[in-house]
């Protein structure tokens, strides 16, 4: 006779099981764990709580940094089907393109622009910020995703300060113990319509997550459902 593990332990599991259950049931614990009045509301909260279930940590609402502006900006940078630069292909592939083909998106990582390696080694700087540099005339209407690198963050800094056309919409999420911090201070400083996780938390995921969230916003708008996933 075969056994299942939970046969032999006491452990109570939640009966969720498909994905779409899964979803709702996590968003349903973020809702009560995090009660009214929240710092968020709306379609701000669709944002934030993404980011929540992606991290699986509660704490981070108190360090998000989500405006209207930038959501309005977002959504309407994706109904008009723009390209969403990712500074690393871990935070494209959290991209899903069941999401975002409905809306004529693309999705382009920068570690895939060619002759990066090169361009990069010329420089003498990571192969993110040389690829960020690259896309600098490129940006306007577009959407621009930093989830790894607080040098490809600085770097898109440095080439809106020095007259590049401004994305539709930064977000600026990298992790780590080296800038990452100071770079999204900077960030939340700059009067470029952005979305940011102060601190050293961070990553291509939750940076994803952002799109995901306003993807799903703009798909609604479209009175389209994205197709669950697997």
């Amino acid at each position: 006779m075969v056994h299942n593990l939970t046969d032999k332990i006491s452990v109570d599991l939640d009966p969720a099981c498909t994905p779409a259950e899964i979803e709702s049931r996590s968003f349903a614990i973020i809702d009560a764990e995090i009660p009214e009045p929240r710092a968020f509301s709306g379609p701000l909260w669709q944002v934030a709580r993404r980011c929540v279930h992606t991290l699986g940590d509660t704490d981070i609402v108190d360090d998000l940094r989500l405006s209207a502006l930038g959501l309005e900006a977002g959504v309407t940078a994706l109904l008009a089907g723009c390209t969403v630069y990712t500074d690393t292909r871990m935070a494209a592939a959290g991209l899903p393109m069941r999401r975002l083909d409905p809306l004529g998106v693309t999705v382009t990582p920068l570690m895939a622009l060619p002759g990066l390696a090169e361009l990069a080694a010329s420089r003498g700087t990571t192969r993110s910020r040389a690829g960020l540099e690259s896309i600098a005339q490129n940006m306007g209407g577009n959407i621009v995703v930093i989830g790894n690198a607080p040098t490809a963050l600085l770097g898109l800094l440095d080439v809106l300060a020095q007259g590049a056309q401004p994305p539709a919409l930064i977000v600026g999420m990298p992790v780590g113990f080296v800038n990452a911090a100071q770079s999204k201070e900077l960030l939340r400083q700059s009067p470029w319509p952005h979305f940011t996780l102060l601190g050293r938390k961070g990553g291509s995921a939750v940076a994803a997550a952002c799109i995901n969230a306003l993807a799903d916003i703009a798909l609604a708008q479209r009175g389209l459902t994205r197709v669950a996933a697997l």
